[in-house]
């Protein structure tokens, strides 16, 4: 598919019902039931709050993918584009290749009391992505279960990061990162992982007519306690996909359509039987995730009879239902290996805050005073 077709499926297809960061179960259960006469909609377990987990079941070809969302409840943007995706499942007949080949089984919402709460961990405060071998929860529980009983031969692990990460060391911001996770403590490169690095690729591709150089990879340090690795120790090919962030973009609406692009390139590679041992040299030079990225960087201000740098960064608050970005004060320091995605230039002068005292780490201000001036903190 072209990018320009792509877009143009997106548009079509998106879920207007969903917007912005905080999607919870509240949200999703009008659409399933949206979808029941398409598609096969089931509980396959409940929370620790006795909340309902739900799987969607798709097509019905003989290539098994598993894909799950919101592992981490406060990762939404790939659920999102999972409703996207079902729409596009439903009427547009470029599905149809996809629908025949493959049946595919999706958790939109894994970890429903952490989406609702817009915490990562769950209720129990335990991160389900560090509870794969021990199964602690259930919802890891419910999840491991789905993938010993319909013995996928894809998986695909949808997670949303931060903003504080860059395509390298560069001032490019990653609004899209994956990763093909180690299977054994040496990391050791298999033709297992090469599958899931070979879909990578053929997404990168598409993404860097779009997004160039906002690509990035995870580090594939083994940690068998994750989801990832322990499925792909288990010999299935998985894919890491990680929603982050675009310029402007905090309600992750662009990123979005670029998931949703994403689903579909990975889906079609499998499809049409794409996947190329030899990619895996294509996917080593896509570049490692840094963190070196802060919401809002104040350059050249008067600190203490110095010229120093004052990082912000946006702290993620749900207030009555909606996500609020609160600017707190992170770093006060020389910052010239640092980027961000706004820049306010004090020209050498002191900064204050609202009530005009000068900043300190850790205090939250929606704007600033230099120079008699305001400035405001926040996103447009």
């Amino acid at each position: 598919m072209k990018d320009k077709a792509l877009k143009a499926i997106f548009n079509e297809h998106k879920e207007t019902a969903l917007f912005g960061r905080y999607i919870n179960l509240k949200h999703i259960i009008p659409l399933l039931k949206k979808h029941e006469d398409n598609f096969k909609i089931e509980v396959i377990g409940q929370s620790v709050l006795k909340e309902n987990i739900h799987s969607i079941k798709i097509g019905a070809g003989k290539k098994r993918i598993l894909m799950w969302s919101q592992m981490h409840g406060n990762e939404s943007t790939t659920t999102k584009s999972i409703f996207d995706l079902l729409n596009f499942f439903t009427d547009n007949p470029l599905s149809e290749s996809i629908l025949n080949a493959c049946t595919i089984v999706i958790i939109p919402i894994l970890n429903p009391d952490g989406a609702k709460a817009y915490t990562r961990l769950n209720a129990n405060n335990v991160d389900l992505n560090r509870d794969a071998q021990n199964l602690t929860q259930p919802e890891s529980i419910v999840l491991k279960d789905l993938f010993n009983s319909f013995k996928p031969h894809y998986c695909f692990n949808l997670h949303g990061q931060r903003t504080i990460f860059s395509a390298g060391a560069t001032n490019n911001s990653a609004s899209l990162s994956f990763l093909s996770p180690a299977q054994d403590k040496d990391c050791t490169i298999t033709d297992n992982r090469k599958k899931a690095m070979s879909i990578i690729v053929k997404i990168n591709t598409m993404l860097q007519a779009e997004i160039p150089n906002q690509v990035g990879t995870y580090d594939d340090a083994y940690n068998i306690n994750c989801v990832g690795d322990t499925f792909q120790s288990l010999n299935v090919p998985t894919v890491l996909f990680e929603a982050g962030h675009y310029s402007n973009d905090y309600d992750r609406e662009e990123v979005r359509r670029y998931v949703f692009q994403s689903y579909l390139i990975a889906l079609t590679t499998i499809v049409n039987n794409d996947i190329n041992l030899e990619d895996f040299n294509e996917y080593l030079k896509i570049p490692q995730n840094e963190k070196l990225f802060f919401d809002v960087i104040i350059k050249n201000a008067r600190f203490n009879n110095e010229i120093l740098d004052i990082a912000i960064q946006y702290q993620e608050k749900l207030i009555d239902d909606k996500i609020i970005f609160s600017p707190k004060v992170e770093k006060i320091d020389k910052l010239d290996n640092y980027f961000a995605h706004n820049v306010i230039d004090a020209s050498n002068n002191t900064v204050l805050d609202k009530d005009g005292h000068t900043l300190s780490i850790g205090v939250e201000n929606d704007f600033v005073i230099v120079n008699n001036s305001k400035y405001s903190l926040k996103f447009d």
